[in-house]
C-alpha cells in the first residue's frame, strides 16, 4: 500500500479520545514545567547558596535544550519511530523531574534540567502527529480543541501552582509532581498507542544522520535562546557575551537554512516554507506565542510590582481566562471543519487586538481583581479562535508522510514567539520606565509649585498618621519618587501593551496570503 492510502484507510485499535487525553496528559505537564518554576527561583537560589541571577539558568537551560529538540523532534520520530520516540520522551521527562527534585547543588540542577528539557522538547510534536494520524478529518478540530485546552491553561496555571507548592510544601515537590504523572501517562501510552503502518515505510527513507545540520541547528537555538533569556539582564549589545552569542546564532542558523535546503534528506524540512500559507501560518503562530506568553508574564508582573500581590493571587487572575478558553475551544472545534479557518484566525486576532487596546485603557495603578481578572477574559475569548484554526491552516496542502516536520516546525514557531514576547517584555518594560520617568523628572523639580504641593500632601498624610513633622519632611521626597515610579512604570507597561495590539492587528490582513484548506478535509491542526 501506498502511505497516501495507509494514512486514510487506517484507524487505531483504542478510542481516539482515550488516545488523545493519554498523549494530551504528557504534553500538559511539560508545557505547565516550563512556566511553574518560575515563582520558585528564590526559593531555589536561598536553598543552594547561589545568587537569584544565578538560579536564573535554571529556566535558561531548559528553554536551550527544548529549543534544540523541537525542530528536529518530526525527523527523530520518523527515524526512530514515533511511539517508540515518544515513550522515550516520557522517560526522559519522568526520570529527570526526579533529579531535579533531589539534585545537591545548582551544578547537578542544570545538568538534569538540560535533560529535561531533551525530553521535553519531543513531546508536543509527536502527540500533534499523533492525533493528525488517530483522528478522522471531520473530527481533528475537535480533537485539537482539547490539545488546546492544555496548551493555554498549562501556562495559566503554572505561577498559580507553582506558588502554592513553594509557600506551602519545598521547592523541589515543582519538580517531584511530574514523577507520578509520568508514570502515568507513560502506562496509558504503551496500552493505548499505536504507529500506523505507513510510518514503517517512511522510517526506511529517512536516510543517515546530517551531523552537520544536527550541529548548526543545537548551536544556533541554544545560542538565540541564550540572548533572548539573558538579554536584558545583560544591557544586550553593550554586553560582549549577548553580542558573541547573538552573532553565533545568525551565522549559524543562516548556515543552517542554506545547508538544509540543499541537503536530499534535510533533519528539517525548510523547503516548506515555499509554500505561502505555511510560511505565514508559522509567522502568525510565531506573533500568537509572543502574545499570549508576553501577556501571560506582563500581565501578574504588573499586579506584582504595582499592586504589591502574591504570586498565587496574581495568577489566580490567568486563570479565569484559561477556563474561558476551555469552554470556547469546543465550539472552535465545531467551527473549524464548517467555517473557512481563515474568517476565523481573522477574527481571533482581531478579538485579542481589541481586547488589548482596551486593557490599555484600563490599567491603572488600583486596579482591583476581578478588573484584572477581566481583562484576561477579554483576551482569552480571542486566543480560543486561534490555535485549532491556524495549525488547521499550517497542514494545508501538507502530504501525510510530511506530518511529523510540519508539527515540530509550528511547535518551533510556537515556543519561539513565547521566548520572545518574554524577552519584550521585560526589555520594553525596563526602558520605558526609564523613559517616562525621565521624561516626568524634567518637568518635576523639588523647587517647582507641583512638587511642593505635592510633598506638602506626603507630608500632611504622615503626620495624619501620627509620624513626626520632621520624620515626613525627611521621608516625603522618597515617597514622592516612589509614587512617580509607579506612574512610570504604569506607563511603560500601556506601551507594552499597545505594541501587542498592534502586532495582532497586523496580522488579520494576512488571511488573504493563505490558501483555504479543502471543504470536508480539514487538514491536520496542532496547538
Amino acid at each position: 500500500m501506498s502511505p497516501e492510502f495507509d494514512a486514510a484507510s487506517w484507524r487505531p485499535r483504542h478510542n481516539p479520545w482515550a488516545v488523545a487525553l493519554t498523549v494530551t496528559l504528557a504534553t500538559f505537564m511539560e508545557i505547565l514545567d516550563s512556566s511553574i518554576a518560575n515563582v520558585s527561583l528564590p526559593k531555589i537560589a536561598g536553598s543552594l547558596s547561589v545568587t537569584i541571577d544565578e538560579s536564573t539558568w535554571v529556566l535558561t537551560s531548559y528553554l536551550v535544550s527544548n529549543a534544540i529538540v523541537l525542530p528536529i523532534s518530526g525527523w527523530l520520530a520518523t527515524k526512530f519511530g514515533r511511539k517508540r520516540f515518544y515513550m522515550t520522551c516520557v522517560v526522559i521527562f519522568t526520570v529527570s523531574s526526579f533529579l531535579c527534585g533531589v539534585a545537591p547543588n545548582l551544578g547537578f540542577l542544570l545538568f538534569f534540567r538540560v535533560v529535561q528539557g531533551l525530553g521535553g522538547g519531543g513531546l508536543g510534536p509527536s502527540e500533534q502527529a499523533i492525533l493528525a494520524d488517530t483522528f478522522p478529518p471531520a473530527k481533528r478540530g475537535m480533537a485539537f480543541a482539547v490539545y488546546g485546552m492544555a496548551v493555554v491553561l498549562a501556562p495559566a496555571l503554572g505561577p498559580t501552582l507553582g506558588g502554592y507548592i513553594t509557600d506551602h510544601f519545598n521547592w523541589r515537590w515543582v519538580f517531584f509532581i511530574n514523577v507520578p504523572v509520568g508514570i502515568l501517562s507513560l502506562t496509558l501510552t504503551q496500552r493505548m498507542v499505536e504507529d500506523p503502518p505507513w510510518l514503517a515505510t517512511m522510517r526506511k527513507k529517512a536516510g543517515g544522520i546530517d551531523y552537520i545540520g544536527l550541529a548548526l541547528i543545537s548551536v544556533g537555538l541554544g545560542c538565540l535562546e541564550v540572548v533572548l533569556d539573558k538579554g536584558q539582564e545583560d544591557d544586550w549589545f553593550q554586553s560582549q557575551f549577548i553580542t558573541v552569542f547573538a552573532l553565533i546564532a545568525a551565522v549559524a542558523l543562516v548556515t543552517f537554512v542554506v545547508w538544509e535546503y540543499n541537503h536530499d534528506k534535510p533533519v528539517v524540512d525548510v523547503r516548506l516554507f515555499k509554500s505561502r500559507s505555511f510560511a505565514t501560518a508559522n509567522m502568525m503562530m510565531l506573533v500568537l506565542g509572543a502574545s499570549l506568553y508576553g501577556t501571560t508574564v506582563l500581565l501578574p508582573q504588573y499586579l506584582q510590582v504595582i499592586m504589591g500581590y502574591t504570586a498565587e493571587r496574581a495568577g489566580n487572575t490567568l486563570s479565569l481566562g484559561g477556563f474561558v478558553v476551555i469552554m470556547l475551544l469546543p465550539v472552535v472545534g465545531v467551527l473549524v471543519s464548517r467555517v473557512d479557518p481563515r474568517m476565523l484566525v481573522a477574527f481571533g486576532f482581531s478579538a485579542l487586538s481589541v481586547a488589548l487596546f482596551y486593557m490599555t485603557r484600563h490599567l491603572y495603578q488600583d486596579i482591583d481583581f476581578w478588573t484584572a481578572a477581566s481583562l484576561r477574559i477579554f483576551q482569552a475569548f480571542g486566543l480560543a479562535f486561534l490555535f485549532v484554526p491556524i495549525n488547521t491552516l499550517v497542514f494545508a496542502g501538507v502530504p501525510p508522510e510530511k506530518s511529523n516536520a510540519v508539527s515540530g516546525i509550528v511547535n518551533l514557531a510556537r515556543n519561539m514567539g513565547g521566548d520572545i514576547g518574554i524577552a519584550f517584555v521585560t526589555t520594553l518594560v525596563a526602558r520605558r520606565t526609564v523613559f517616562h520617568l525621565d521624561r516626568v523628572g524634567s518637568h518635576l523639580s523639588q523647587t517647582s509649585p507641583e512638587a511642593a504641593g505635592r510633598l506638602a500632601q506626603i507630608v500632611h498624610g504622615l503626620t495624619a498618621q501620627g509620624s513626626s513633622a520632621w520624620l515626613a519632611a525627611q521621608t516625603a521626597p522618597r515617597a514622592l519618587f516612589f509614587t512617580l515610579l509607579r506612574q512610570a512604570q504604569t506607563l511603560a507597561y500601556i506601551d507594552t501593551i499597545w505594541i501587542f495590539a498592534l502586532a495582532t492587528a497586523c496580522m488579520v490582513p494576512l488571511i488573504f496570503v493563505m490558501k483555504r484548506p479543502p471543504r470536508g478535509r480539514p487538514a491536520p491542526a496542532g496547538h
